[in-house]
This record gives C-alpha cells, sequence and structure tokens, in this order.
C-alpha cells in the first residue's frame, strides 16, 4: 500500500500549498482546490496507481457531507420542507432544463446530446451549498433548512433520472425502475428511523461518555445506511443523508456533528481536487467559449427565476435571494451524468466534457459570489467567517 501514502501525500501537499496561496490572495478556497486539480491533476495523476481508486475516497467526503446536513434535520421538519419547497424544485429544475436544451441547440451536438445537457444541468450543488451553509448558524436557521431541503429533493430527482438513463438500455423499463426506486426508498427509509429509535439510540445511551466509541459508532451507522443505500440501487448519498436524518431525533446529534466535520473536509479536499484534474484541457478549446457563455448566461437567469419562485412560495424577499444565490450553480450530479451517459455511449465525448466544463465553471464563479457576500465557514474576509 506505499503507492497509496505517496499518492494521497502528494495531493495532500498540492492542495496545501493552493490552499494557503489562495488564503494569502483572499480567493475561496474550494476554487483554490479546483485550480490545483486543473493545473497539477494531469502531472499528478501520471504518479497515481489508481485514479478510480482516487476518485472514490473521495466521494467519502460527499457522503460524510449529506450524513451531515441530515443530521440536523428532524424528519417532521424535513417533510413541512419538502411540501413548503416542491414548487421552487420542480419549477427551478424545470426553467433551467429550457434554458440549457434551447441554449445547446444553436451549437453542433445532437438532439440526444442536447437532452443529456439539458438533463445533468437542471440541478444546483449539495456539496457547493452545505459547504458553503456555517454549521451552527445558518443549518438551524431558515435559510439552511430551504436550502438543504431542495437540494434533497434535487438529488432524488437526479438519482431519478440515472435510474430512468440505465432503464433505456432495459427494453423500455425504465418506468418500472423508477417505481421500484421509489418503493425501495420508502423502505429503507423506514427501517432507518425504526433501527434509529429502537436500537442505535439504546446503544447510545449506553456508551454517552465514552466520546472515542460515539465517533465510531456515528461512523459504522452512515456509512452503514449508506452501504445499503448503494445496494438498493438508490445511491451512498441518499443512505447517508437519511442515516442522518434519523439521528437528528437524538440530541447527540449536534456534538456527533461537530466532531466529523474535520474528516469530512479532509475527504471533500480529494473530490475537489479530483474535479478539476478530470477536465480534458485537450478538448476544453474547442467548447470553452460556448461553455463560458452558457455558464453566464445560467449563473444569471437561474438565480432570478428561483428568486421570482421563492417569492411565489411566499418567501420573505431576503431569505428568497441569498437562497437564490447559493443555489446558483450545476451539481456534482452532473458530472455522474456525463459519465454515465457516456459509458452507455448516449452522448459524444464532447457533449460530456462541455457538461463537465460547465459545471466546475459554474462552481468557480458561485464559490467567488457567496463567498463574498455571504457567511460561510471560508469567508475571505473577517465579517463574512461563520461557522
Amino acid at each position: 500500500m506505499d503507492w497509496f501514502i505517496v499518492d494521497i501525500s502528494i495531493l495532500v501537499v498540492c492542495a496545501a500549498v493552493f490552499s494557503y496561496l489562495a488564503i494569502l490572495t483572499r480567493q475561496p478556497i474550494i476554487v483554490a482546490y479546483i485550480f490545483c486539480g486543473i493545473l497539477f491533476g494531469p502531472w499528478v495523476l501520471a504518479w497515481v496507481k489508481d485514479i478510480d481508486f482516487i476518485t472514490s475516497v473521495s466521494r467519502l467526503g460527499i457522503t460524510l457531507l449529506l450524513f451531515l446536513a441530515g443530521i440536523v434535520l428532524h424528519p417532521r421538519h424535513l417533510a413541512r420542507l419538502f411540501r413548503r419547497t416542491s414548487i421552487v424544485t420542480l419549477g427551478g429544475a424545470l426553467v433551467c432544463f429550457i434554458l440549457v436544451f434551447a441554449y445547446a441547440s444553436l451549437f453542433n451536438f445532437s438532439p440526444v446530446d442536447n437532452l443529456y445537457i439539458a438533463l445533468a444541468l437542471m440541478f444546483s450543488s449539495t456539496i457547493l451549498v452545505v459547504k458553503l451553509l456555517p454549521t451552527t448558524k445558518l443549518h438551524h436557521g431558515k435559510i439552511g433548512a430551504v436550502c438543504i431541503g431542495i437540494l434533497i429533493a434535487q438529488d432524488l430527482l437526479a438519482i431519478a433520472v440515472l435510474v430512468l438513463m440505465r432503464g433505456f438500455t432495459k427494453e423500455g423499463l425504465a418506468l418500472l425502475n423508477i417505481v421500484t426506486l421509489v418503493i425501495k426508498f420508502i423502505i429503507l427509509a423506514s427501517v432507518t428511523l425504526l433501527f434509529e429509535q429502537f436500537v442505535l439510540r439504546k446503544i447510545l445511551t449506553q456508551v454517552d461518555r465514552f466520546h472515542e466509541t460515539i465517533f465510531i459508532i456515528s461512523l459504522a451507522w452512515c456509512f452503514g445506511i449508506a452501504g445499503l443505500s448503494n445496494k438498493l440501487g438508490l445511491s451512498f448519498e441518499i443512505g447517508a443523508f437519511l442515516a442522518g436524518v434519523a439521528m437528528a431525533r437524538h440530541p447527540i446529534s449536534l456534538f456527533v456533528s461537530e466532531q466529523l466535520k474535520p474528516l469530512r473536509d479532509f475527504f471533500l479536499v480529494l473530490f475537489f481536487f479530483v474535479l478539476g484534474a478530470n477536465i480534458n484541457l485537450s478538448i476544453m478549446p474547442k467548447i470553452f467559449i460556448p461553455a463560458l457563455i452558457l455558464t453566464t448566461l445560467y449563473m444569471v437567469i437561474k438565480p432570478l427565476f428561483f428568486m421570482r419562485l421563492f417569492r411565489f412560495a411566499r418567501e420573505e424577499p431576503v431569505l428568497a435571494k441569498e437562497a437564490s444565490v447559493r443555489l446558483g450553480q450545476a451539481s456534482e450530479f452532473s458530472l455522474l451524468i456525463a459519465i454515465l451517459a457516456l459509458q452507455l455511449n448516449h452522448i459524444s465525448l464532447r457533449a460530456a466534457q462541455f457538461i463537465e466544463l460547465v459545471t466546475i465553471l459554474s462552481m468557480i464563479v458561485s464559490s467567488y459570489i457567496v463567498v463574498f457576500s455571504y457567511p460561510t465557514p471560508v469567508g475571505v474576509r473577517d465579517a463574512l467567517i461563520q461557522d
């Protein structure tokens, strides 16, 4: 395993140097990690023995992120939130689909490419939004709850899209797969809540004086439910979120949240590095200008429509504006949709890279806007650093 230690060492040293430079120049740290991957990814990955393994390890950060997002949302609160934000979630996805499909049709993409590009760019980034929400203040406030509610609903829609894509390869059984997915989700959520109430809660009560044991049990709970969710055909992320929501009913949830944040941040560094490293520089010149124009339109029109939808849902103007800005980028699920579509030979490599480039550009721009405008754990000014 010496190669793994060397690979991780190289990635962490590169990320540390860029994060230090970001602090000196007052730039968002997340952007530093992405640029580190873009600039040094091809060189570093030449040394990496198994990039798929590194990519899988980086997904641990996403899993922990969703677990910690759920751990501050009580199930009753989450159910009310889904009802309140359903119009914003569906309306926002529809507006993004129409905008992107119309734009992609202006270029030399095939009709199927246009469809997949529009589907991929319908969603907002759970990773970026939650990472830039101050945990102790905003996750417990209305702005954090609203954003997370919309993001989780979008994640469920994105998983439905992934299932639908796989269904197209199985003689038109996509609709049956969607119904099966919903049934599995309901069963998993029910089992998770019941197990937490009658088993996990008693275990945590017995060990509540031993912090190390609580830490290990919490990780086991997170990854155990995440693994079960993946086996059922959902995803690690959805399972982790359900595990967090179930544990949110226990008073120890806030302690667990604080204990796991450093571990989450370490794995997210790897995720953002790999995100930048996956950009194919040989194709970029051919698609950069169209991607840049779409990113600009996307970052302007998407928040404006979100703002209108929030106002239609009778949210306060200040909350509507901030939530719309925080939700204004593309999602990590965009990358998963692009990768799967390419593996299934549904889209061209050019279309897949176009999706990835727009996603990364929107994440970079959104990071700058949020970090310079609203409270975040990685603010560039002392007045905006909150966690």
